[in-house]
């Protein structure tokens, strides 16, 4: 069986919408045991933070999940520098992650939240409500990274 192409993994787990080059989403998909290692690390970040976990309404603190959303930056950074540049396959995915979904919404949310905009309830809803959509993007991504490792997924063990 011919291994997976990105637009096939991607269809799969429903992230179908991130913007790759269209001659890599053709390409086959060669993970190798970096790859494997990289995508269980930051898995396993991905699979305890608030980032792919329900915040209820009362619980926690904005400032609170965005910091730990901003943390994926670094996790992730030092993923890859841990794993070596033979770690590609992971790479290119885990890169796009950050520069189309996570990136926006850090971006935003940090200038507000420099802006004191946490002290206002309709602002608060709203970081919820984009943070609700983010993290179900993030346990797509979530799930792909387990496919990628080769582990069972957890993701939705407690929610």
């Amino acid at each position: 069986m011919a291994n997976p192409t990105w637009r096939s993994l991607l269809q799969k787990w429903g992230l179908s919408s991130l913007k790759i080059n269209a001659s890599l989403l053709e390409a086959e998909i060669q993970i190798n045991q970096p790859d494997r290692d990289a995508a269980w690390d930051l898995y396993v970040e991905l699979v305890t933070r608030i980032t792919t976990q329900p915040l209820a309404s009362g619980e926690g603190t904005e400032k609170a999940a965005l910091e730990s959303v901003y943390a994926l930056f670094g996790l992730t950074r030092n993923t890859i520098k841990a794993h070596g540049r033979h770690c590609r396959e992971f790479s290119r995915l885990a890169i796009v992650i950050l520069n189309q979904k996570i990136r926006p919404f850090t971006a935003k949310w940090h200038r507000l939240s420099e802006e004191g905009v946490f002290s206002d309830q309709a602002s608060c809803e709203e970081f919820r409500s984009e943070l609700s959509s983010l993290q179900e993007l993030l346990r797509s991504y979530t799930k792909l990274l387990a496919d990628l490792a080769e582990v069972e997924d957890m993701t939705d063990l407690a929610s």
